[in-house]
């Protein structure tokens, strides 16, 4: 047998608060019904009160007492008191409690059914008692004459009368309630309609489950989440966007343009058209944005994803580098190999001390320039890159020159500035500076990080690159500067922006690597003019220090 699905959330929520509607009605009904009919009562025992008080001082109620006949001339006085008042009865009585009037003729001459001890004691007194015409509210006062209390005069509603009264308001009360019920029923089922289609139609314990996968999901996904709502404000971020953007815990509910994000990844997020693997920069990291707007009958948001694409950025740099080290080797083995033939051609000319003196000075050459990277930097990975780039640089005709004063040792670098960082920075500068150097050209390309392409260098002079590297008084300093043109003092500030180069499109993203790697070193770069006329970068990182990331 199948077991029938719960209620939905919406329809639970509908019966509750019809439920809630009824009983609300229902006690204010009763509430009413009880109060009407105490008023009533109240209301009652006053008009008795004031007939009976009224009759009481009525002169010609003392004379008719004191007549031979008191019926005679009180009955007809009483039936017309008791119709104009609006009573059920007005009974005057002797002291005894005989009475002289009453609405039934009958019942003229018989006791009075009730207490009359207080209004013999000269008080007005209102009690509910039973009588002859069957339960009433009544009030009896007391008739003097020469300071002696000589007749009573009761006045009284049966509390059939006041029912029929309060049966007629509760009528019209139970209209007013049936109305108010079926208006909260109508709206509840409007509202619960307009619920049941936000909720699908699930109910308590399945948004409860969809919460918690919802929240599991949010929290074990790598890559960034953002969603945005129509007024493009954060609705839900996870932890992976957090980590990515350097958000705080207070991002849910900010606009996205008080971020304090780069201006092209902000246009990002705020475009309305959907964008598809696009690269971009924040202070520390390298992501990649996909939108998708939130499609429906209004404007609901939009879905962000990141990646982080730092780490493979990192990776193709190096990957890059390895393929500009194998053509410089493949360069150089072929130099190497026609140097051979004409050291073995030389030989066999019979000319062995031209041929000893050819490979000594080729010899000579190489190793001075291996010897005083390798003396000046300790640091193997700076010293490889160097000796790498300077097979590069030769190959393209590009000097290299390590300056004097560059001094790193082994171990002085700490772990706050990883490698991987470093070659980012230095390889990236030594590319451009080579570049322009060189008088790189657009269908000449050296590598897919380098930045800035000039015209050659003019003169005959041989192009030079200049490197310092000096670890040194609690910080690292990396310097490069070249021969070429050097770059606008209007494009200082352009320079390190993603997507700026004079090499074309998809060129331009080098030196926003570096400072981006500068950033998370903590450290700073400047761009000025070289002593050489071309463009110079400085770049300062701390070695050590626990100062925030700015």
């Amino acid at each position: 047998m199948r077991i029938p699905r719960p209620r939905s959330l919406a329809g639970q929520l509908f019966a509750m608060q019809v439920v809630l509607v009824a009983a609300i009605v229902a006690g204010c009904a009763l509430f009413a019904y009880f109060t009407d009919r105490s008023q009533a009562e109240e209301s009652a025992r006053l008009q008795t009160s004031a007939t009976a008080a009224a009759a009481a001082r009525a002169p010609s109620v003392v004379q008719a007492v004191r007549s031979d006949d008191p019926s005679a001339a009180l009955q007809p006085y009483a039936e017309a008191l008791r119709k104009d008042a609006g009573m059920d009865f007005v009974v005057i009585m002797d002291p005894r409690g005989r009475r002289f009037t009453h609405p039934e003729p009958g019942e003229i001459g018989r006791t009075y059914l009730g207490h009359i001890e207080p209004a013999l004691r000269g008080e007005i007194y209102s009690e509910r008692y039973t009588g002859t015409l069957g339960l009433s509210v009544r009030t009896v006062a007391p008739v003097r004459a020469d300071g002696k209390v000589v007749a009573l005069v009761s006045a009284g509603i049966t509390v059939e009368e006041i029912g029929e009264q309060v049966a007629k308001q509760l009528t019209a009360l139970l209209v007013m309630a049936g109305g108010a019920l079926a208006l909260g029923g109508v709206g509840t089922y409007v509202i619960n309609a307009r619920l049941r289609r936000h909720t699908h139609g699930m109910n308590a314990a399945e948004l409860g489950r969809m919460h918690d996968y919802h929240q599991a999901a949010l929290h074990a996904v790598r890559e960034g989440l953002i969603m945005l709502d129509g007024a493009r404000r954060i609705a839900l971020v996870n932890d992976g966007a957090r980590e990515l953007l350097g958000l705080g815990d207070d991002a849910v509910g900010r606009p996205v343009a008080e971020l304090g994000l780069p201006a092209p990844l902000t246009g990002a997020l705020l475009a309305s058209e959907p964008r598809v693997d696009e690269v971009h920069l924040t202070a520390d990291r390298v992501v990649v944005v996909n939108t998708q707007p939130v499609v429906g009958g209004e404007k609901r948001g939009t879905v962000v994803t990141l990646r982080d694409h730092t780490e493979l950025q990192a990776l193709s740099g190096e990957l890059d580098s390895e393929r500009g080290f194998t053509q410089a080797l493949r360069s150089q083995a072929h130099e190497a190999a026609n140097r051979l033939h004409t050291v073995v051609s030389l030989i066999e000319l019979g000319r062995a001390d031209e041929a000893v003196d050819f490979a000594t000075a080729e010899l000579e050459l190489a190793q001075a320039l291996t010897d005083r990277v390798v003396g000046a930097v300790g640091e193997p990975v700076l010293a490889a890159l160097l000796l790498g780039k300077a097979a590069q640089a030769n190959e393209r005709g590009v000097e290299l020159v390590l300056t004097e004063d560059s001094r790193i040792d082994d171990g002085v670098l700490p772990a706050s500035l990883p490698a991987r960082d470093l070659v980012t920075i230095l390889g990236n500068l030594i590319d451009n500076a080579v570049d322009a150097a060189a008088g790189v050209s657009a269908l000449v390309p050296a590598g897919p990080d380098a930045d800035l392409r000039v015209a050659p260098p003019p003169g005959g002079s041989r192009a030079r690159v200049t490197v310092t590297a000096r670890a040194g008084r609690g910080e690292l300093l990396l310097r490069v500067a070249d021969t070429g043109p050097g770059v606008e003092p209007a494009s200082v500030e352009d320079v390190f922006r993603r997507g700026w180069s004079t090499h074309g499109p998809g060129r331009g993203i080098g030196l926003a690597l570096v400072r981006q790697a500068v950033h998370r070193g903590r450290g700073t770069i400047t761009l000025t003019r070289a002593p050489e006329g071309g463009a110079e970068f400085t770049v300062l990182l701390p070695l050590h220090t626990t100062e925030t990331p700015r």
